[in-house]
């Protein structure tokens, strides 16, 4: 499993997990969140004082969906960093609270690969596609090592949730940075128009529901769209390209799935390396890692 262990003590902590919930704290203030994955339980610990004191609690409801109950006020949203990266921290009805602090990993694999293209071809420029963008954790990344990014999500207000994050962290309009473009769009009719103007991508970034609606009602549904998504995503890469990163959180769609997935997509066009693997987050209490998703790294053999 892969993990982060860069967040800083102040910043972001998974605190503890057990009875089917986290307890997270982010920044100044302490959250619970319900979590399926922690199936195991430990009714000591989640009846001490550091969970009673917990700042926030999201309840779901039996109908569906849930609300967050408040033992004090907390502001509209405060913030948390990442590496030089800011990040608006704002709990919302779905449970999330704008960051998902198991991506690190990836951003900092991102950074990595960027700064060493760049570094290896001084004149060279990195285009990064990031799909489902949300709120710009992988796009600031890419943003703060040199590469111009094209953010895509079908969210205006998740977009613009980014753009903030984006200023934030100084990286709205840096010139010794990489360039923002901002998109709200369905990723399919967005790609299908990139390739008619054949426009060209370095590295593709995807982070795909298991269920959505894109711009004006369109279904995603994972399982019938990623095949036709990720053929698309062939014909908007370069002729050199650094690297394909995919996602998922979807139960069912294991790392293994998603890595032949990618053989028979990806691999038809470019040589291609692949790996898959679980991403997590340490969890204080115990020091064990909490899985949180999975994700697939392509590599071209350019």
């Amino acid at each position: 499993m892969r993990y982060s262990s860069a967040w800083g003590a102040n910043e972001y902590q998974l605190l503890d997990a057990s009875n089917g919930e986290r307890l997270e704290r982010w920044g100044d203030y302490t959250l619970i969140r319900p979590d399926p994955q922690v199936m195991w339980e430990d009714k000591a610990r989640i009846n001490s004082q550091q969970w009673r004191l917990a700042d926030a609690r999201y309840i779901r409801s039996s109908s569906g969906g849930g609300n967050w109950e408040y033992k004090k006020k907390l502001p509209e949203g405060w913030y948390i960093r990442y590496k030089g990266l800011t990040f608006k921290v704002k709990p919302t009805g779905f449970k999330h609270t704008g960051v998902f602090p198991e991506q690190a990993v990836n951003w900092d694999f991102c950074d990595e690969i960027i700064r060493d293209a760049m570094y290896r071809d001084k004149s060279r420029k990195i285009n990064v596609l990031n799909l489902f963008a949300y709120t710009g954790g992988a796009t600031l990344a890419c943003l703060n090592a040199g590469a111009n990014v094209c953010h895509l999500d079908a969210v205006k207000g998740m977009v613009e949730w980014a753009k903030e994050n984006a200023s934030l962290s100084n990286l709205s309009n840096n010139p010794d940075k990489g360039a923002p473009r901002w998109i709200i769009d369905d990723a399919g009719k967005f790609l299908a128009r990139e390739i008619k103007r054949e426009r060209k991508y370095d590295a593709i970034i995807l982070d795909p529901p298991s269920y959505g609606r894109g711009t004006n009602g369109e279904t995603w549904k994972i399982e019938d769209s990623i095949n036709a998504l990720l053929l698309m995503c062939t014909e908007v890469l370069s002729e050199k390209p650094l690297f394909l990163l995919m996602n998922s959180y979807t139960t069912g769609l294991s790392p293994s799935a998603v890595k032949y997935l990618m053989s028979m997509t990806i691999g038809l066009k470019y040589k291609i390396s692949v790996t898959a693997s679980e991403i997590g987050i340490p969890v204080k209490s115990t020091g064990l890692p909490l899985p949180c998703g999975n994700t697939t790294i392509v590599r071209f053999d350019n």
